[in-house]
């Protein structure tokens, strides 16, 4: 990946207009976004560009302007922030993403500094909240156990946020219900102890959102340790059906002979 980020940097150093090449090498329309190329604008685009790029109709561009705010973040940390915060409600999911990663480049340079912002994200609408657990609950941001003991603090005021909420039929509901499915655990796995208390409390409730969000964080790898202190067990994962053997063709009948007619004498 590495190389291949070195190669986008290196090609986008030379070129005057960067949204063509942006689009013909976006891996768009397809599965996966050319994330290795959001990274490569990241690093090399200017403030302005950046700004332009998070404005744009197009959603590839767009994410790639707004995955790289996080740089700039440093420098216009009010003006970013709101910024941002508007984008986590965008339409596209794309776009969201890049609030994601934009916000873990700023936990990358400043973590104290993110936790903060996030309290106040956490106290927001689904979609906001979303990107507050998103951009937090990345593994390389909750080495210090105090980073990972103020986001347990974070998930908890979110989920009792979601255990509140009534529109369940929400798009913003749905995500967000998706994010904390996996990142109770990540911050979890980081604080073990810090984080038993909560996951005590959580997977007793009758919300059954919550308590599916609960164990499936208890389900993941990572949660082997807490899950045995727990005495919860994994959910086994569904044994893919057997394909049905299928039945020989059938040989056709053999039509039966008709006798030889005897000549007439």
């Amino acid at each position: 990946m590495a190389s291949r980020v070195e190669r986008y940097r290196a090609e986008l150093r030379v070129l005057q207009e960067w949204e063509p090449y942006l689009k013909q090498h976006s891996g768009l329309p397809g599965a996966r976004a050319n994330l290795e190329l959001v990274e490569a604008v990241g690093e090399e685009a200017d403030a302005d560009r950046l700004w332009h790029l998070s404005g744009s109709s197009d959603e590839f561009l767009a994410l790639c302007g707004t995955a790289g705010l996080g740089k700039v973040a440093l420098m216009e940390p009010a003006t970013v922030m709101t910024r941002l915060q508007e984008l986590a409600s965008d339409p596209r999911w794309r776009v969201r993403e890049g609030v994601a990663i934009a916000l873990q480049r700023i936990g990358r340079e400043d973590m104290p500094h993110l936790l903060a912002a996030m309290q106040g994200w956490s106290r927001e609408g689904h979609y906001v909240q979303r990107a507050a657990a998103a951009g937090l609950c990345e593994p390389a941001l909750l080495k210090e156990r105090e980073h990972a003991v103020q986001t347990l603090v974070i998930l908890d005021q979110i989920t009792t946020s979601l255990a509140s909420s009534r529109d369940r039929k929400d798009d913003g509901f749905r995500v967000l219900r998706q994010a904390l499915s996996y990142c109770w655990s990540v911050a979890a796995a980081s604080a073990p102890e810090n984080g038993r208390p909560y996951f005590e409390k959580w997977v007793q409730s009758k919300d059954k959102d919550v308590a599916w969000v609960m164990k499936s964080n208890l389900g993941k790898a990572r949660m082997a340790g807490l899950r045995k202190s727990l005495g919860v067990k994994a959910t086994p994962k569904p044994k893919p059906k057997a394909k049905a053997k299928a039945k020989p063709t059938a040989k056709p009948r053999a039509k039966p002979k008709r006798p030889a007619r005897r000549a007439r004498g």
